[in-house]
C-alpha cells in the first residue's frame, strides 16, 4: 500500500500554517470558558476574532475586555504574538529551545516568512527578531505600567500593560480599554504623552521590518552599510509620518481635534499619522474625522508599513519603487537609481503586480459586501481596506456585517497578512517557461 505524501512549498506551508493557527484559535475562543457570560459565542464570530488576532488586524465584533475572560484574552494575545512574528519564526524558536537542528526546508520556509532576500544567516536573523521583540515588548510594558498601574491597580495594570505593548508592537490594534468603556481604544489617553509616544514607537519599530532590524543590529548607525531595502524603508517611513501628521493637523485642527489643547492636537495628529499604517488603535474616534481625514486614513491603510514586518498594506517599499519607476519613466530613464544603487527590474515588476493584485482583491471584496448588504460606499471601502491592510480601524459597521460579509472580511484579513501575491502564488500552479516564445508585438498604452 502506497502512502502519498503531499509536498508543500514554502509559500503553501506559510499560507496553510496561518490558516491552521486561525482554526485552532477559533476553537479555543468558542469554548464557554473564553466568554464572561459562560456561554459559547457563535462559531463565525469566534473565527472572525481568531482571524483578526492572528492576522494582527484588530477588527472586532465584540469589545475584547467586556466579552472575553482572562483565558480568552490570553488566547487572543498568543494569536497576536504568533501572527505578528509569523508562525515559522515561533516554530524556529521552539525548535532551538528543544535543541533541534534547523534543516534546509525549515530555513527556506523561514526565509519566506520574514521576507528575507537570502537563506544565509536566516536562523541568526530569526534569533535577533525574537530577542528584539522581547526587549521592546518588555520595555513598552514597563513604561505603560507607569500609567496603567495607578489607574487600574497592580494586577489589572500589569496585564493591560503587557497586552497593549504586545498588541502595539505587533501592529494588532486589539485593546482592553473596555475596562473604562467599550470600544474607546486609547481615546481616554489622547492627551497622555507617555502612553501615546510609547504606543507610537512600538508601532513604528514593529512595522519597520525584520530586515531593517537586522541591518541596524549588524551595522548600528553606519547607515551607508545598510541594504538598499532598509534605506528606502526608513526614509519612506519618515517622510510618510511627517507629511501625514502635518496633513492631519491641517485637516482636523478645527474639526475632530477642536476640543483638545494645542499639545494634545499635535500628539493626536502624530498618532493619527502612525496608527493607520496598520496598528488600528485610535486616540480620536474614527467616526469623528472629516471626510478628508477619513480619506487620508484610508490612503495610509492602503500603503501600510514595511515589508517583512508585523504590519500589512502594499508596503512603503512597494510604493517607493512604483513612484521612482513612474518618475523615471516620465524622465525617459531606463534605470531606477537611488542611494547610489540601481533597483532590480524584477523588483519593479513585482511591485506593480503586488499593488495591482492587492487593489483588485480589495475591490472584489468590497463589491461583494456592497451586494449582500446595504451600506455607505465610503464605510464599506474603509472596512475592506482596513481588513486587507490588517489595520483594524472601522467606521462602526463591523458588528453589523451579515455572515457572508464577515466571511469576506476574514478572507481579506488572511490575504493581507499572508500577502496577496503569496496567496496567489501558493495556490496557483506556476507555469514552466515555454521553450518556444511567440513573436513580440507592441500594444498601445495610455
Amino acid at each position: 500500500m502506497k502512502i502519498f505524501k503531499v509536498k508543500l512549498n514554502a509559500l503553501q506551508t506559510l499560507a496553510l500554517g496561518f490558516a491552521l493557527i486561525i482554526l485552532i484559535g477559533s476553537v479555543l475562543l468558542v469554548l464557554p470558558i473564553a466568554s464572561k457570560s459562560g456561554e459559547s459565542i457563535p462559531y463565525l464570530n469566534a473565527l472572525f476574532t481568531s482571524a483578526s488576532a492572528t492576522c494582527v488586524t484588530g477588527l472586532v465584533v465584540y469589545d475584547t475586555y467586556t466579552q472575553f475572560t482572562l483565558f480568552g484574552q490570553i488566547v487572543i494575545l498568543v494569536l497576536i504574538q504568533i501572527g505578528g512574528l509569523g508562525f515559522m519564526t515561533m516554530a524556529v524558536m521552539i525548535s532551538l529551545f528543544l535543541g533541534r537542528k534547523i534543516g534546509l526546508k525549515e530555513r527556506v520556509n523561514l526565509m519566506e516568512a520574514v521576507n528575507s532576500m537570502q537563506i544565509g544567516g536566516i536562523v541568526r536573523m530569526a534569533k535577533r527578531v525574537l530577542i528584539i521583540t522581547g526587549i521592546f515588548e518588555i520595555i513598552g510594558a514597563v513604561l505603560l505600567s507607569i500609567r496603567f498601574i495607578p489607574a487600574f491597580g497592580v494586577g489589572s495594570g500589569i496585564w493591560l500593560s503587557i497586552f497593549h505593548s504586545v498588541s502595539a508592537f505587533c501592529n494588532a490594534g486589539f485593546d482592553l480599554m473596555g475596562i473604562i468603556s467599550p470600544s474607546v481604544s486609547l481615546s481616554p489617553f489622547v492627551g497622555d504623552t507617555l502612553v501615546s509616544l510609547v504606543v507610537i514607537v512600538l508601532i513604528i519599530i514593529g512595522g519597520i521590518g525584520f530586515i531593517v532590524w537586522n541591518d541596524v543590529a549588524e551595522h548600528r548607525f553606519r547607515i551607508r552599510e545598510y541594504r538598499l531595502h532598509s534605506k528606502i524603508a526608513i526614509s519612506a517611513t519618515f517622510v510618510l509620518i511627517v507629511v501625514s501628521a502635518l496633513a492631519f493637523a491641517l485637516i482636523e485642527w478645527q474639526n475632530a481635534y477642536a476640543g483638545l489643547q494645542t499639545g494634545e492636537k499635535l500628539l493626536a495628529s502624530l498618532f493619527s499619522a502612525v496608527t493607520p499604517r496598520t496598528a488600528g488603535f485610535f486616540t480620536v474616534q474614527t467616526t469623528s474625522l472629516t471626510e478628508a481625514g477619513s480619506t487620508l486614513t484610508l490612503v495610509l491603510m492602503i500603503i501600510g508599513a514595511g515589508s517583512g514586518s508585523t504590519a500589512g498594506g502594499i508596503k512603503v517599499t512597494t510604493l517607493a519603487v512604483i513612484l521612482l519607476s513612474t518618475i523615471g519613466y516620465i524622465k525617459g530613464s531606463e534605470d531606477i537609481n537611488i542611494y547610489g544603487r540601481r533597483i532590480d527590474p524584477a523588483s519593479v515588476k513585482r511591485a506593480f503586480n503586488n499593488a495591482f493584485l492587492y487593489i483588485l482583491i480589495a475591490a472584489i471584496g468590497g463589491f461583494i459586501v456592497l451586494i449582500v448588504q446595504s451600506g455607505n460606499l465610503h464605510d464599506v471601502l474603509f472596512e475592506v481596506f482596513s481588513a486587507i491592510g490588517t489595520v483594524g480601524l472601522s467606521r462602526g459597521i463591523t458588528d453589523s456585517l451579515v455572515p457572508l460579509s464577515r466571511v469576506v472580511i476574514i478572507l481579506l484579513m488572511y490575504s493581507g497578512r499572508v500577502g496577496s501575491m503569496s496567496v496567489a502564488m501558493a495556490f496557483i500552479e506556476k507555469k514552466r517557461p515555454d521553450s518556444l516564445r511567440n513573436p513580440q508585438e507592441k500594444v498601445i498604452i495610455g
